[in-house]
């Protein structure tokens, strides 16, 4: 089955300008990656003639795209086309002319190809430099006004090399428009939630640029569950000693999450010896800081909807509001929603005081010795009396998952 994304675009292209969705997918079958990379544009052309013009909408976040090499593959003969000419490779478009060999029909634009060196047991990704294969009678027959042929989809050859959304970047144009509509602020604050991790440093996502600065989180939590968000810290100035403070969150009935049970690992943690540990966060100019925060819903929390505040400030002296509100359901989360660690409820470990005391932790045993045999969990050690071991007993099964 092919999995479907979207993004709203305006894409501009000679003599022509329209508004499409663009579909960010993955495929039902697989292209070989170590010849073709990761990712392409999916290409359909319906013209005539030898040439074809086409202007990628690809919002890449690698740095030095136009240093990459581009491969087009006719979707009918699966064969490469030699024929092909960049005329302007940049972080947003991309602008290709090819030949469409077989017509009307599809055609794949690869445009992150790599190979693979160094040790089979420690590759490293390398990609490909541009490289110039087309002959000089087609090159020279190249019109000004070239058929132009349309991005239908972006694929990625599976989900874990996906690039939407978060990795999806908002155009020079989008990002400076956001900044003169915010002009005079210190930072701007996107809440987003759990499941879709803050990846950028340099970028905004187009994502943010669609939903806005909004000020809001919205979410849902299980009863017991550590309920992670993050607040996303576009720093307009240079920011210093990041800071977040929360407040209660009460329902309409007047229950309380208190405001201890939120934090935010950026700032406070607990360090390995048990103490309390603060950090001073700071944030260049024109960066994003992922600032990862918690709540951990009490095991009996009535259900309901929760509302309060998470307040942002620095030493430069602005501060923002994100009202927050959690809806509590009726489920109680299995051991506080670890078994759903996509869910970033695991990140409380970070600071666990598990093991701080030097007791046995559950289940494993306290270690036993009687007549020259110790016993540990599932395990005997038989000793000879110069102390080596004469033989060693286990109760495990063969799947060493149970006694």
């Amino acid at each position: 089955m092919k999995i479907y994304y979207f993004v709203l675009f305006s894409l501009f292209l000679p003599l022509t300008s329209f508004t499409q969705e663009l579909p960010y997918t993955i495929p039902e079958k697989n292209w070989d990656a170590d010849s073709l990379g990761n990712h392409r544009a999916v290409i359909h052309f319906s013209g005539d003639g030898t040439i074809a013009f086409v202007k990628i909408p690809w919002r890449r976040r690698d740095l030095t795209p136009e240093k990459k090499r581009i491969i087009v593959q006719d979707g009918q003969t699966g064969l490469k086309i030699l024929n092909v000419k960049t005329l302007s490779i940049s972080r947003e478009t991309g602008e290709i002319y090819f030949e469409p060999r077989s017509g009307t029909g599809t055609y794949y634009i690869y445009y992150m190809p790599y190979k693979n060196e160094g040790r089979s047991n420690y590759p490293r990704g390398v990609y490909l430099n541009p490289e110039q294969t087309a002959s000089t009678e087609w090159l020279s027959a190249i019109p000004s006004n070239a058929p132009i042929a349309t991005t239908v989809e972006l694929q990625s050859i599976d989900a874990f090399n996906s690039f939407y959304p978060m990795e999806v970047i908002a155009t020079k144009s989008e990002t400076e428009a956001i900044i003169k509509k915010n002009t005079g602020a210190s930072f701007l604050v996107f809440p987003e939630d759990r499941l879709h991790s803050i990846k950028m440093k340099n970028d905004l996502p187009k994502r943010w640029i669609e939903k806005g600065n909004q000020g809001k989180l919205l979410a849902e939590a299980d009863k017991g569950e550590y309920f992670a968000y993050q607040l996303g810290i576009y720093a307009l100035e240079d920011l210093t000693n990041l800071q977040i403070k929360f407040t209660d969150l009460v329902s309409a009935e007047g229950k309380i999450i208190s405001s201890k049970n939120s934090s935010c690992i950026n700032t406070d943690g607990i360090s390995y010896d048990g103490k309390k540990m603060h950090f001073d966060v700071a944030v260049l100019l024109n960066t994003v800081q992922a600032m990862w925060c918690g709540i951990q819903v009490p095991p009996t929390a009535t259900s309901g909807i929760y509302k309060g505040k998470a307040i942002v400030t620095c030493k430069q002296g602005e501060s923002k509001t994100i009202f927050i509100e959690l809806t509590v359901t009726n489920k109680t989360a299995i051991n506080g929603g670890i078994e759903e660690p996509w869910k970033m409820t695991r990140l409380k470990w970070l600071n666990s005081t598990l093991a701080q005391e030097n007791t046995v932790i559950a289940p494993y045993t306290p270690l036993q010795e009687s007549n020259s045999v110790l016993q540990f969990l599932g395990r005997k050690l038989f000793l000879e009396k110069n102390g080596l071991p004469q033989k060693i007993e286990t109760f495990f099964t063969e799947e060493m998952t149970s006694m």
